[in-house]
């Protein structure tokens, strides 16, 4: 008769209630996804889209094709690493560092603090963040978590995919676009210890900077063997704390940069 009534009282649980078997983590994915919103930090890359000057562009075909009678489709893509939204590790500027494949899975789950200059940047396009920027942003929210990926929030991908006005350059041919400044860089990684950066232009550098073959703060990033995400979309989307960032990209042994399929989990009433 007891076993009679466990049985019972089990059939009678309530549906979707996670029953005493059931694994921890997949509670806590139930408990995640009905508490928050996903937000897409990725540009869809194709022929034709803004690059790096010397980059080729990228060519595709049908190399397989249902329209053409085939049995089903597959493209061949001819890419660059550094295309549209992608990965930067360690090995892109730094001869023997690390590279795609020796980028653990455990540093592409991170904390996500978002540095917003984006006000700043439409009045000056060759806008940088300060330190003032940081203590701002500690004063609301703390310090800047140690193993943390910071994005630099510009507003610069509202451009894209226009070439002309991503690289916004004058007359004389000098791109003015938002960068990092070495200043924050040296306080994001050598103080607080974070584990990567991104940013929505093209560039860590400045556009004034990189005009002139300066790629100074990228190469520091790379070589203090951290890696970043370039050309991001949708931060404006997110808080500037309190998400959590997913940024993940193939696995090419001894690769030196893909594209990028990144994204933001945020919780639900962070966006009320």
């Amino acid at each position: 008769m007891d076993n009679t009534s466990t049985a019972a009282g089990a059939a009678t649980t309530a549906p979707g209630t996670p029953s005493p078997t059931t694994p921890t983590l997949w509670s806590a994915y139930r408990e995640l996804i009905g508490r928050a919103t996903y937000t897409d930090l990725t540009h869809a890359f194709h022929p034709g889209q803004p690059h790096f000057p010397a980059f080729p562009d990228e060519r595709r075909e049908m190399v397989f094709d249902m329209d053409r009678g085939d049995g089903f489709n597959v493209h061949q893509y001819t890419i660059v690493g550094q295309w549209g939204t992608h990965v930067d590790p360690p090995v892109h500027f730094v001869a023997g560092a690390r590279t795609l494949d020796r980028i653990p899975v455990e540093e592409m789950v991170l904390p996500l603090v978002v540095l917003d200059i984006t006000e700043r940047v439409a009045a000056d396009p060759d806008a940088t963040p300060t330190l003032d920027d940081v203590a701002a942003w500690e004063a609301r929210h703390g310090a800047v978590p140690a193993g943390s990926f910071v994005a630099l929030r510009t507003g610069w991908s509202r451009r894209w995919p226009d070439r002309d006005a991503m690289a916004n350059k004058d007359a004389a041919g000098v791109s003015h676009a938002p960068g990092w400044s070495a200043e924050v860089l040296r306080h994001l990684f050598e103080e607080a210890g974070v584990t990567a950066i991104g940013h929505e232009q093209t560039d860590t550098d400045p556009g004034s900077a990189t005009s002139a073959g300066d790629f100074s703060l990228e190469r520091y990033v790379l070589a203090r063997d951290r890696w970043q995400i370039e050309l991001m979309a949708n931060l404006d989307q997110v808080p500037e704390a309190g998400a959590l960032i997913v940024a993940t990209w193939p696995k090419p042994q001894g690769g030196s940069g893909f594209p990028a399929r990144v994204f933001a989990l945020c919780p639900n009433d962070m966006n009320d």
